[in-house]
């Protein structure tokens, strides 16, 4: 038998033993861990100076949700460490995409995208899109993000890919909508994503650009680890 020590990787930066990367999708109805927001709040709401409670969404239980987890190793014990999240919802046929930032009270507006309700956009690739009820059913990405200790290593590329093989899988042939921070939308390009629209800025968070990519069939069944660009939202 092959010592345990042998699969384990060194990390250089937290100068601890680490699992190899493990891939989990889960939801609508997803029993999320404790791990998987403190993920999420570390990456995308504390460096914002946002309280911890920003770390949910009111739609949380309506997604699929998609993460990568290591084991901490130290000593005897484990510790599981998610490193990388994100999620993916419908938007409800009478919506087009609006809603509330995070759970509190006075949380941030995010806009909506505007070809589910009107016909006549084109995006900036100069693609006409379709009237709106052929964009139907309609989800959106939310919540990508990778611990900067674990960027650069696929991660964003596998949770994102994996969010949209669980979509097709749960809803069908739909259209993916997202709103992307400036800074990683080469990310989202890389994974045949399109801007549309101009820029805007969602408080508190900063400048957006929307996107946008037709869901057709899974590409990932064995849902593997991916090993392409990546980047944060």
């Amino acid at each position: 038998m092959i010592p345990s020590w042998v699969r384990m990787m060194w990390d250089r930066r937290s100068h601890q033993f680490m699992t190899p990367p493990r891939v989990h999708s889960s939801g609508p109805g997803a029993n999320l861990s404790a791990a998987y927001f403190d993920a999420r709040y570390q990456i995308l709401r504390e460096p914002l100076g946002f309280p911890p409670s920003a770390a949910k969404l009111p739609d949380d239980d309506d997604a699929i949700h998609a993460w990568i987890e290591m084991n901490q190793v130290e000593q005897a014990e484990r510790k599981v460490m998610v490193v990388a999240v994100g999620r993916i919802h419908l938007i409800p046929a009478d919506s087009t995409g609006a809603c509330a930032d995070t759970v509190d009270e006075k949380a941030a507006h995010c806009p909506d995208f505007p070809p589910l309700g009107t016909h006549g956009f084109s995006d900036g690739a100069g693609n006409d899109f379709p009237p709106p009820k052929s964009l139907r059913p309609a989800v959106q990405i939310r919540q990508m993000g990778t611990l900067e200790n674990h960027q650069r290593k696929g991660h964003a590329a596998t949770v994102l890919t994996n969010l949209e093989d669980g979509a097709v899988e749960q809803w069908g042939k739909c259209t993916g909508f997202l709103q992307a921070r400036v800074a990683a939308i080469p990310f989202y390009e890389s994974q045949n994503w399109t801007c549309f629209g101009d820029k805007y800025v969602v408080e508190g968070i900063g400048l957006h650009r929307s996107m946008w990519k037709p869901l057709n069939v899974p590409l990932s069944p064995d849902s593997s680890i991916q090993h392409r660009p990546e980047g944060d939202n």
